[in-house]
């Protein structure tokens, strides 16, 4: 039972480095999607104010509304792009 609780107590340390490690990894994911929507959303080729209320919204929210705008948006505005 020692040894088993020794085992458990040496791997402990290797388990919170790998935690945060992941969530350093995501922490990077999350903030190369915000900077990235900013980006994509400043060059678009959308009116100034659609552009302004999907930086809005991506300031607000910033995962949910950068999200959207890969989702949702961009596609949006190439659309709008090839009509006007």
């Amino acid at each position: 039972m020692q040894a088993q609780l020794a085992h458990q107590m040496a791997l402990a340390p290797t388990g919170n480095i790998m935690i945060a490690c992941a969530m350093g990894a995501a922490a990077l994911g999350v903030l190369a999607l915000y900077f990235g929507a900013l980006l994509s959303i400043v060059r678009s080729d959308l009116t100034g104010g659609m552009k302004l209320v999907w930086l809005a919204f991506a300031l607000v929210a910033p995962f949910l509304g950068c999200l959207l705008w890969f989702l949702v948006g961009r596609h949006d505005s190439r659309r709008r792009a090839g009509i006007a």
